[in-house]
C-alpha cells in the first residue's frame, strides 16, 4: 500500500509543476512513437506492475507474486549527434516463501536488487537504432530470499528498426557476479527484450509484444530458459497538459524452468512524459 500511496504523491507533484508550464508538447502520436526508442527526445518516468502466475515440480499448487518496478528513463545528449541513457531500476517485490516439501509457507516483500541499465548511441528519431552500453545489478534487496547477494556487471546492447508502421528490435544485457556475499551462489543470466509492435495510424497506440527471454546459466537443466510471448496495447493520452504512456501487456509462458518458474504474467505500465530539460523537443 506504501508504495501505491506514493506514486500518487509523486505524480500529483508532477503534475502541479508540469501544468505550469505554457510550451506546448510535440502530438501524442509523435511522442508516442519516439517514446519505443529507449534514447528518446523526452523523459519518461515509468511504473511497471507485473503480476505473476508461478508453478513448477518443485511446489504444489501455483502461486502468485508480484514485483513493481520504477525505472526513470532519462536519456540527455553527448554532443550534437549521441545520446546517453543511464535507467535505474527499483524494484518492490512480494514472493511467497515454501517448505522443504513444496507448501506456501508465506510471503516476503520488499526491495529487491537494484538495476542500472546504460547505452549511448546516435540520436535518431527512425529508420535502425542501435546502441551499446554497460548493465550493473547490486546486492540491495531487504531480505536474502529476494535478492542474489552479489554485485553484477555485463553488457548490453540495443538494435531497433523505427519503421513508418512498425517498430521492430531487440535489447540485450548480460550479468556475471563479481562480488558480493561468497556463501551465496555465483551469478550468470542473460535477459534478452525482443519487441514487435504495430502502430495505430491517427491514434498514438501501437500493438504488439515487448517480452522478456532469460536464461540463468547457473541454474541445472530444464531450469535455465524461460521463453515468454505476449500480447498487448501501448497508448498515449493527456492528462491536464501533461502525457502519459499507458501499456497492458498479458504474457505467457511457453517454456519456463520445471522447478518454479512464471507460467502468466500481467505486465501493467503507466509512464508520466516531460521534457527533456537539455533539449528543445518542438
Amino acid at each position: 500500500m506504501l508504495r501505491y500511496i506514493s506514486v500518487f504523491i509523486f505524480l500529483l507533484v508532477v503534475q502541479i509543476s508540469f501544468s505550469q508550464e505554457e510550451e506546448e508538447l510535440p502530438s501524442l502520436e509523435e511522442i508516442n512513437n519516439q517514446l519505443d526508442n529507449p534514447l528518446s527526445q523526452f523523459w519518461s518516468l515509468i511504473f511497471q506492475e507485473n503480476l505473476v502466475s508461478n508453478s513448477g515440480d518443485a511446489v504444489n499448487g501455483s502461486h502468485n507474486s508480484n514485483v513493481f518496478n520504477f525505472q526513470p528513463s532519462l536519456p540527455v545528449p553527448v554532443g550534437k549527434s549521441h545520446m546517453l541513457l543511464v535507467r535505474p531500476v527499483f524494484p518492490f517485490i512480494t514472493s511467497p516463501e515454501f517448505d522443504e516439501n513444496g507448501d506456501k509457507t508465506g510471503t516476503d516483500s520488499g526491495f529487491g536488487d537494484m538495476q542500472v541499465f546504460s547505452l549511448f548511441g546516435p540520436d535518431k528519431k527512425d529508420g535502425v537504432v542501435w546502441a551499446v552500453g554497460l548493465t550493473f545489478a547490486f546486492p540491495t534487496a531487504s531480505s536474502d530470499y529476494l535478492g542474489s547477494g552479489k554485485y553484477q556487471m555485463g553488457p548490453a546492447a540495443m538494435l531497433l528498426s523505427m519503421g513508418e508502421k512498425w517498430v521492430l528490435g531487440t535489447i540485450v544485457q548480460h550479468w556475471t557476479s563479481i562480488g558480493g556475499d561468497s556463501f551465496r551462489e555465483d551469478v550468470t543470466k542473460t535477459e534478452l527484450q525482443y519487441i514487435i509492435r504495430k502502430k495505430i495510424p491517427g491514434k498514438a497506440m501501437t500493438i504488439g509484444m515487448g517480452p522478456t527471454i532469460s536464461m540463468n546459466w547457473e541454474a541445472e537443466e530444464g531450469n535455465q530458459l524461460t521463453v515468454p510471448i505476449g500480447l498487448g496495447i501501448t497508448k498515449t493520452v493527456k492528462w491536464g497538459k501533461m502525457p502519459f504512456k499507458l501499456r497492458v501487456e498479458p504474457q505467457y509462458s511457453i517454456i519456463k524452468p520445471d522447478n518454479y518458474g512464471s507460467l502468466w504474467n500481467l505486465r501493467i505500465q503507466i509512464a508520466p512524459i516531460l521534457r527533456n530539460p537539455f533539449l528543445n523537443n518542438n
